[in-house]
């Protein structure tokens, strides 16, 4: 097979050989990584679990204070740096498998629970297998707009998408919530392809965990405040908002902005390991910033390298960024990054674009993958 896609500078066709080369190559830095695994990535994810247990601590403390707006704001920033340290850099992962090799009861993929209202095997199922299995292949990786949003020209525009850039604000709000809906396909209930009835268990599942979310956020520790019920109410909520802000904004950033590209099922069909590697790169984008800035997000400012790597510890991939963008170098491939700024400013600018019909903004896609098999070439659009 040979791959054939946009870059700035042009088209660019992989051959078969290239292909299998980046395989390789990649195979080999993940090898050398996980032989390296010891003490510091264990000294690492113990400081942060620290870390956010104090920010946690110092936050439900000052929470007796709220009656005085210095320190309800400095409870609400507490509470909010903890809520994104205990999402991003602790619970995405390790329910990724980044510590299991550590064997510790606490850091299990599989026994791991987060303080968010999506039950952890849920997102598991939908992040860890669906997502990062069938990275953006249209009718498989549901990440694609999360059945709400139009974020890519090749689905399809109705009046409906005029909301667009609306719904992305209510879901950037409320994204935990999103987050937990999202193995329930509403939109294929409403399309009457899944019943209510196949999403019982799940249902289920999502009101146990999202009722003890509520009651420890909403009901038991404002409590414990006594006369400051509603002081410590409106600090936790407003430390969930925060939190939903920030874990959209990365995550879109790492997925969504401008030169990310997306993929048909024919085109993936019978996928080597080297066009997978491939595909993660031509499908993620990264974020600059510095190393406060990478812990905050979870390190999915290296949303490449975790979409290459995604079980080995998210600490690494500063690390071995260099060598990953190198490779791209190499062999023409773009390496997509770009400031906060920049990335989440070109999100939103296209939620706006595919708001509107197609015939008012034209094409401004990558011309498309060409996919050659058994000596037979066929362009499928990106």
């Amino acid at each position: 097979m040979a791959i054939l896609t946009e870059t700035p500078d042009g088209p660019l066709v992989l051959s078969v050989e290239q292909v299998e080369e980046i395989g390789r190559e990649l195979d080999a830095l993940r090898a050398r990584i996980t032989d390296d695994l010891g003490e510091r990535d264990r000294e690492y994810i113990y400081s942060i679990i620290k870390a956010q247990r104090g920010f946690e601590v110092a936050g439900r403390g000052l929470a007796y204070l709220g009656f005085l707006p210095p320190f309800w704001l400095a409870s609400v920033a507490a509470l909010s740096v903890s809520k994104i340290l205990d999402n991003m850099e602790i619970g995405h992962n390790v329910m990724h498998g980044q510590y299991d090799w550590m064997r510790e009861p606490d850091l299990n993929s599989r026994e791991f629970e987060w303080d968010t209202v999506c039950p952890a095997d849920q997102w598991r199922h939908s992040h860890n297998y669906m997502h990062h299995t069938f990275t953006n292949i249209h009718g498989m990786d549901r990440d694609i707009g999360y059945g709400i949003l139009r974020v890519d020209e090749a689905q399809a525009w109705n009046p409906l998408r005029l909301g667009n850039p609306v719904y992305a604000f209510f879901l950037m709000l409320a994204f935990e919530w999103g987050v937990m809906g999202h193995d329930l396909e509403v939109e294929n209930i409403v399309r009457g392809k899944r019943k209510w009835s196949d999403v019982k268990a799940l249902l289920k599942g999502q009101w146990n965990k999202a009722g003890k979310q509520v009651l420890k956020d909403y009901v038991i520790f404002p409590a414990l405040t006594g006369p400051l019920f509603l002081s410590t109410l409106s600090a936790n909520f407003t430390a969930n908002i925060v939190r939903n802000i920030w874990t959209f904004s990365i995550i879109f950033c790492g997925h969504f902005p401008t030169g990310v590209q997306t993929f048909t099922q024919e085109e993936t069909a019978e996928e080597t390991q080297g066009e997978w590697y491939v595909r993660q790169m031509l499908g993620s984008a990264n974020i600059d910033g510095d190393r406060l800035f990478h812990i905050m997000s979870g390190n999915l400012s290296h949303q490449i390298e975790h979409h290459l790597f995604p079980d080995l510890p998210a600490n690494r991939y500063p690390e071995i960024a260099p060598e990953v963008k190198a490779l791209c170098e190499k062999h023409g491939l773009p390496y997509n990054t770009g400031s906060f700024g920049k990335q989440i400013g070109s999100v939103w600018a296209k939620l706006f674009k595919l708001a509107v019909p197609p015939f008012l903004t034209g094409n401004s896609q990558p011309s498309g993958v060409i996919v050659m098999r058994r000596g037979q070439a066929s362009e499928v659009g990106v």
